[in-house]
């Protein structure tokens, strides 16, 4: 069984900086497999925030994060981050990671791998 747990999120004022984590407990590895962040705000729809493809060759970024967020992911330690700069109280939302074994762009569809999620809260 795919575990996906999330670390990292916590409270930061705006303009702070975090760096989300997301590690595999069962040994699975992110190979061959989409993988990204969404987020969800407070009444709203879960979104997708950034992506990286199966092949590692692309990576996704919505509009909203373009330019201060950063995906990365380490195959060897199985983790995959989000190194978020210049946070914004529109920022607020728990943020889930995502692992895709048959989307080739972005983790979409009934097979996705979802972490519990980690909130993230942006004081103004």
């Amino acid at each position: 069984e795919v575990q996906l747990v999330e670390s990292g999120g916590g409270l930061v004022q705006a303009g702070g900086s975090l760096t989300l984590s997301c590690a595999e407990a069962s040994g699975f590895t992110f190979h061959g497999h989409s993988i990204g962040w969404f987020r969800q705000a407070p009444g709203k729809e879960r979104v997708r925030v950034s992506c990286i493809s199966s092949d590692g060759g692309s990576m996704y970024y919505s509009d909203s994060v373009k330019g201060r967020f950063t995906i990365s992911s380490d195959n060897a330690k199985k983790t995959l981050y989000l190194q978020m700069n210049s946070l914004k109280p529109e920022d607020t939302a728990v943020y889930y990671c995502a692992a895709d074994p048959f989307s080739t762009e972005c983790p979409d569809g009934p097979n996705v791998y979802w972490g519990q999620g980690t909130q993230v809260t942006v004081s103004s």
